[in-house]
């Protein structure tokens, strides 16, 4: 019981912590008007620290499997643990098929922000955030790995909250970063899925 509720303080915690690194780590060029050209290696940080906590969330759920709390850790998908882990798979090859092509087109960019760095081609020209897509799924997909649906309903709900903020302040950034030409882009190209054109 009480490993139960560390490791799900844990958790929380560590979702809580990659989700405000994030932020500032999507936004060089604000950070540049107040801290000057240490912004750049600063989001660079930051982001880094975030994947550690990520990682922490993900070794969270893992340990889940063992030391689920008592109360919820009886909400399983089903009693036969191969529906949730066929389930997770469905989702996690589009999901990293899309992550790839996303990173693969944002180069560096992905862990290293540049002021250097040109819009992207690639996937990104179809959807804005083509990483965020196939990146935060995956928490659900591991969810029915682990056979959780108290996880599931989680994770959508972290989706559902996280994903529009996290979109409004890097996309605030990026305007002030490329100008008009983003906001031609954002007309023309969906933030998540494409858009349908004439």
């Amino acid at each position: 019981m009480i490993i139960a509720i560390i490791n799900f303080s844990s958790f929380m915690v560590a979702c809580l912590i990659m989700s405000y690194l994030y932020i500032p780590s999507i936004q060089p060029i604000k950070r540049t008007e107040k801290y000057g050209e240490k912004a750049w290696s600063d989001c660079k940080k930051f982001r880094s620290i975030g994947g550690l906590f990520e990682l922490i969330a993900v070794i969270n759920l893992i340990i889940w499997i063992w030391f689920p709390l008592p109360l919820v850790g009886k909400w399983i998908i089903s009693p036969n643990i191969w529906v949730g882990i066929i389930i997770a798979i469905c989702i996690i090859i589009p999901c990293c098929t899309i992550l790839y092509l996303g990173v693969k087109a944002a180069g560096s960019e992905t862990l290293s922000p540049s002021k250097d760095t040109e819009m992207y081609g690639g996937i990104y020209r179809y959807i804005r955030h083509p990483q965020s897509l196939g990146e935060f799924p995956l928490f659900v997909a591991l969810s029915f790995a682990i056979n959780s649906w108290f996880f599931v309903i989680i994770s959508l709900l972290f989706i559902i909250i996280y994903i529009p903020i996290m979109i409004h302040y890097e996309e605030k950034d990026l305007i002030k970063r490329f100008g008009d030409k983003y906001r031609e882009y954002q007309k023309n190209t969906g933030a998540l899925f494409p858009k349908l054109r004439k």
